[in-house]
């Protein structure tokens, strides 16, 4: 357990791990916005094993702030659509590198099945590639082009499940190692 004052503004910069009121991870959110959450009662503390906690002290509360809390309020998710395909979002989710050569310069979009031979915009698709290796594949498939995607396109995932996905796997790495 440390001890909050205010003489450590670097553990007002710590993180807590939010999970949704069935347990699944949402979000990570700072020490403060947690202490608000304790505090006004939409949030609880989470008993994991191996979990860290800050004492936060003040003129009227002593507050035991743990690594991870559990929202108390049941809140309508907001409906989430796939966002439309569109170059920005394809260069996020192919992390702006060519899925042909691993290259970061003079990205294009190509089209996985050529849009002259059927082809549709879709995420499943359309990757991004680098002009050489979109000017190499030209209008063939990749197995036509003998070349191959690094990744197998597809579309964004919600984020709350790209968050709880990711969480757990560091978990897995933390447990495992």
């Amino acid at each position: 357990m440390q001890l909050i004052n205010q003489y450590e503004p670097d553990v007002l910069r710590q993180s807590v791990v939010v999970f949704s009121q069935n347990y699944l991870p949402v979000s990570r959110i700072n020490i403060k916005r947690a202490i608000a959450l304790l505090v006004t009662g939409r949030a609880e503390p989470l008993e994991l094993m191996s979990q860290q906690t800050w004492q936060v002290v003040s003129p009227r509360l002593v507050l035991q702030v743990p690594e991870h809390i559990r929202l108390t309020l049941t809140k309508s998710e907001r409906f989430w659509r796939v966002p439309p395909v569109a170059r920005r979002e394809i260069l996020r989710r192919d992390n702006h590198t060519c899925q042909y050569c691993g290259s970061t310069k003079k990205l294009t979009i190509d089209h996985v099945i050529p849009r002259s031979k059927g082809g549709l915009n879709t995420w499943e698709n359309v990757v991004i590639a680098c002009e050489s290796c979109n000017q190499r594949k030209g209008n063939r498939t990749p197995q036509e082009a003998n070349m191959t995607l690094r990744t197998k396109p597809k579309a964004p995932v919600h984020p709350t499940v790209a968050f709880a996905e990711q969480f757990w796997r560091s978990q897995q790495e933390i447990n495992s190692g």
